[in-house]
């Protein structure tokens, strides 16, 4: 009776071993499941999306171009930048204007804020919007430490973990566009 006991046992364990195998097998490769904007995720229309490589991404090669249509051109003035002091655990809005640089207040920190698209989309070596409604908003910033570049790229309201400015003490997220 123990032997029958013992040899049900195994098997018992050896079908859920089997079938936790095949569970996992049966898993698609890709980026980690998440709400969009979790770490692992790409806003629509970005260049990585969809395309072959080492780890499914590969960056066209060239200079990027950004166009900015004529229903958004104009339209916008500024944006307004979450600014969070990390050790003083302090957030703060900072308002600046397009094509402009901005200092964060209390750092050698400067912003140097480019081009605003309402509905970012990348193709290849493009850079557009798609309309002038706030679906993929983005706004293009450098980000200078005194004389240093420290960041240099796009922030996205909606995906603030794609390409996130990185620092020590200060981070930033795009909160909005500002209108005209």
């Amino acid at each position: 009776m123990k032997k029958k006991i013992l040899a049900v046992a195994c098997s018992l364990t050896l079908l859920v071993a089997v079938g936790a195998c095949k569970k996992k097998q049966e898993t698609p490769a890709g980026p980690p499941a998440g709400a969009p904007g979790q770490q692992g995720q790409l806003p629509p229309g970005h260049p990585a999306m969809n395309q072959p490589g080492p780890g499914g991404v590969v960056m066209p090669k060239g200079e990027m171009k950004v166009a900015v249509p004529d229903a958004v051109k104009g339209k916008w003035k500024g944006v307004v930048l979450s600014i969070e002091d990390k050790t003083a655990k302090k957030s703060s809005d900072l308002t600046a204007n397009l094509n402009s640089d901005v200092k964060i207040p209390n750092s050698n920190l400067t912003v140097k804020v480019g081009e605003f698209l309402p509905d970012f989309k990348m193709e290849g070596l493009s850079i557009t919007s798609t309309s002038n409604e706030l679906n993929n908003p983005a706004v293009n910033v450098v980000v200078m430490e005194g004389d240093k570049e420290v960041f240099k790229g796009w922030l996205y309201s909606k995906f603030p973990t794609i390409h996130p400015f990185e620092h020590p003490k200060y981070a930033m997220l795009l909160k909005s566009g500002v209108k005209k």
